[in-house]
């Protein structure tokens, strides 16, 4: 079952798929904040992640790259203590260490959404050898959902998903250019 059927009227999918999914994303807060649910997701149910998402933006002050990016021992066992997030060390070491990441971007690039741009078209087997050259915690479903869900990659909805036929009217970037050898 595909995510757009899964979605429809569903109370926490729909309102996801509906809005976000999918659409062009260009704030390094947003960027971050998807490239955190990501790295959580992995080895979870996305509905999970959905149902935290509020918490993980109070826990991570909005997903801030600058702010995250300063994150020391302190504020590490304070998201360690928090019941509402998803406690992994790892993931939340990942989460810190890829805002730092961006954060460096950042000076290089004016954004991340900048650095995404240059690099735009590239293959999902492109993208996982650019992130993980660049980020942590980036395998290749991590890479591929996080570059579907800010229309950098193509099959975030349903060739007859009414929200997948909106979001194509206004041309998100993998539909402006495809890489060479396709996608």
């Amino acid at each position: 079952m595909s995510y757009c059927e899964i979605s429809k009227d569903h109370p926490v999918h729909g309102p996801h798929h509906d809005s976000e999914y999918g659409r062009f994303v260009d704030r390094d807060d947003v960027l971050l904040e998807r490239m955190a649910m990501e790295i959580n997701q992995a080895g979870l149910s996305w509905l999970l992640i959905l149902k935290k998402r509020s918490a993980f933006y109070d826990a991570f002050e909005g997903f801030d790259p600058a702010t995250v990016s300063r994150y020391g021992a302190r504020e590490v066992e304070r998201l360690l203590d928090d019941s509402r997030i998803i406690r992994n060390r790892c993931k939340i070491d990942a989460v810190i260490e890829n805002a730092r990441r961006i954060s460096a971007i950042v000076e290089s690039h004016g954004s991340l959404a900048a650095w995404i741009e240059v690099r735009h078209p590239l293959c999902l087997t492109d993208w996982v050898k650019c992130m993980r050259a660049n980020f942590v915690f980036m395998g290749p479903e991590v890479v591929n959902e996080f570059f579907m869900s800010i229309g950098y990659l193509p099959g975030a909805h349903d060739a007859d998903c009414p929200v997948g036929r909106e979001i194509a009217q206004q041309r998100p970037p993998w539909m402006q250019v495809s890489p060479p050898g396709g996608w």
